[in-house]
């Protein structure tokens, strides 16, 4: 069975393409992943990340209205959020940087650069 994202509470149209782009087709692959691999891989296909977002994603895949984290558990998530932001990278924001990638030229961060 293939059952639409937005047919969860709290996730949309907006939502559901976002899941689409990164591969995410329906509400049980969404379930079946869980919200840290979800949201990373929305991440890694170029969704900005907000912590917002990724919360509702959690509220919402435990059928909680997505204001419903408070307190203690909404800085238990943070720490998630944070997590999960620092681990994932996306995988090429752009052609030009997938381009450049492959023929091995990039800038050098200036503190690697050599003295």
């Amino acid at each position: 069975m293939n059952t639409a994202i937005s047919s969860i509470r709290n996730l949309g149209p907006a939502y559901e393409e976002a899941c689409h782009r990164a591969g995410i087709n329906s509400a049980e692959d969404l379930r079946a992943m869980g919200a840290d691999a979800a949201y990373a891989r929305l991440l890694q296909t170029g969704t900005r990340p907000h912590f917002i977002g990724y919360y509702v994603l959690v509220m919402a895949l435990q059928g909680r209205p997505w204001n419903d984290c408070k307190d203690k558990e909404k800085e238990e998530l943070r720490k998630r959020f944070d997590a999960i932001k620092a681990e994932t990278r996306p995988q090429h924001s752009s052609k030009l940087l997938a381009e450049l990638d492959a023929i091995g030229v990039r800038a050098v961060p200036a503190d690697l650069k050599p003295l």
